[in-house]
């Protein structure tokens, strides 16, 4: 019996490369490498190329949607909405940045993102926030609060407020820091 190789790898051996690891060994193959590319782009170069489907969480199936939407974008017109239920569950802090880029190119494309998130790293960046609680269960469901999360944290009966007022004032400090170290480079400079 003929063994099949490619690039000198039987199939078993291709398909237990990561995505991160067949970009590199699919370095000549374009349109391979474009949907490896954009699988390694929502977090999921950690992926092996077999792993079979039912293994994946939730927010893996809905970060491979993503990228299939991705490399699809430039060949069809119109806007979507896409409604998404904790894709950051299980990723590293980078995977999130990382997802949440592909985020901004998609909404750059006049698409709308629902997502249902518990990760105050992500709410924070939201356009609008649905505060909706405030427990879990027969005691959750109900309208909290709702706006910019900026004012959410304004909303007492908020635990969402309550646990993202830390972080916006932590990211005010910051962006006032980075403006005053500019302002004295520029001042310096002159």
């Amino acid at each position: 019996m003929a063994v099949i190789r490619v690039n000198g790898k039987n199939i078993s051996e291709v398909l237990d490369l990561t995505v991160d690891q067949a970009i590199r060994f699919f370095i000549r193959e374009e349109r391979l490498g474009q949907a490896l590319w954009q699988l390694q782009q929502v977090g999921l170069g950690y992926l092996r190329l077999g792993q079979p489907a039912t293994t994946l969480s939730g927010g893996e199936a809905q970060r491979i949607k993503i990228a299939r939407e991705l490399a699809n974008a430039g060949k069809k017109t119109g806007r979507k909405l896409y409604i998404m239920d904790e894709p950051t569950t299980g990723l590293h802090l980078d995977d999130i940045r990382k997802l949440a880029e592909v985020m901004d190119r998609l909404m750059e494309q006049g698409h709308t993102i629902l997502l249902i998130e518990h990760n105050l790293d992500v709410i924070k960046l939201a356009d609008w926030v649905i505060d909706l609680g405030p427990e879990g269960g027969a005691e959750g469901g109900r309208l909290v609060a709702m706006g910019r999360p900026e004012e959410i944290v304004g909303v007492k009966e908020s635990y969402t407020g309550q646990w993202l007022a830390p972080l916006l004032r932590q990211q005010r400090r910051q962006r006032n820091e980075k403006l005053a170290a500019e302002t004295l480079r520029r001042r310096a400079s002159l």
